[in-house]
């Protein structure tokens, strides 16, 4: 387990590195760039460019910047905003609680929702339930999110008044209540894809696992069914959930970015679009190294619980 451990925050470590020099490569060749920002109303002279081009070190070879911006990195230094000169780890650790609320709610409403929507399909092949949970997960993977987050908002903001059209909380209700009140609508379209995806996935791997061996050996005993569906067939069709949990991070992450900008919700999506539009570099390689350690730290912790919930599994190899 160690050996396989190490192998994988090595290939982790590469990964975010080339994720790392990538992404900086493209930020800073893109058209335009900082200092249009500080010239686009053209009232500032071009040597007042060139004293914040210097300040900034934008005058540097990017291969320097790079090295640089990386050694600090390293450091724990991940620069300044250009926006408004707060460290990025503080700009995103202001918006990381927010989008972490978003995520964990929709993802735990989609696996309960979805895993028992799976399972229900699997044991009632081809009933009614089936089909029609099947046509809604072909349904829910069709609509493209902002199509849906802005139908949530027309019906139940505009036309029916149920739920808050955006933000995390109402100004001056900074209540528990007040912010589930505004976390159900964001959640309702972030866990929309989620849950066909895992119910899908929940009824074909409940499938084959009831008509393994095991599963019609403890039928042949005698043992309850609710018994053998928990206790025989739950547990290993949840294998193939485990993986699926983690390599889904990636698409709750560019769910929540379309997510948090239809709801205002002050998230890290939204820092995202916004420090992009600014042109604020290094808040966006804070975000892209940050959103990259995320979906490397699911895929590590996934294969590890791939492990525990199945011993077989040998990580020696």
């Amino acid at each position: 387990m160690s050996a396989f451990l190490l192998r994988r925050l090595a290939q982790a470590v590469l990964l975010l590195f080339i994720v790392s020099m990538i992404g900086f490569a493209i930020l800073h060749l893109a058209p335009g760039g900082p200092l249009s920002q500080f010239a686009a109303g053209g009232e500032m002279a071009q040597q007042d460019l060139d004293r914040i081009a210097e300040q900034l070190g934008l005058n540097r070879p990017l291969p320097i910047q790079y090295a640089e911006w990386l050694w600090r990195m390293l450091a724990g230094d991940w620069g300044r905003s250009y926006r408004d000169g707060q460290p990025v780890l503080h700009v995103i650790g202001s918006h990381i609680g927010a989008t972490l609320e978003l995520m964990l709610t929709s993802t735990l409403l989609a696996m309960l929702l979805g895993a028992w929507i799976g399972i229900l399909g699997a044991i009632r092949r081809y009933s009614l339930f089936d089909s029609l949970a099947t046509i809604g997960a072909m349904i829910a993977l069709s609509i493209p999110t902002f199509w849906f987050g802005l139908v949530v908002i027309y019906v139940f903001s505009v036309g029916l008044g149920w739920l808050p059209a955006g933000n995390r909380y109402t100004i001056g209700d900074g209540s528990l209540l007040n912010q589930l009140h505004h976390l159900i609508g964001p959640v309702m379209v972030l866990a929309l894809v989620s849950t066909a995806v895992w119910s899908r996935y929940m009824r074909s791997s409940m499938l084959e696992v009831v008509n393994q061996d095991y599963v019609r050996t403890a039928r042949a005993k005698g043992l309850p069914e609710r018994a053998i569906l928990i206790r025989h067939a739950l547990r290993n069709a949840l294998l193939p959930m485990i993986t699926i949990t983690g390599l889904h991070v990636p698409t709750l992450l560019s769910g929540a970015l379309v997510t948090e900008t239809i709801f205002t919700w002050p998230g890290m999506g939204r820092l995202f679009l916004d420090s992009i539009s600014y042109r604020d570099y290094p808040v966006v390689m804070g975000i892209l190294m940050f959103t990259a350690v995320l979906v490397l730290l699911g895929s590590l912790v996934a294969d590890l619980l791939y492990g525990v919930a199945d011993p077989r599994i040998s990580r020696s190899g």
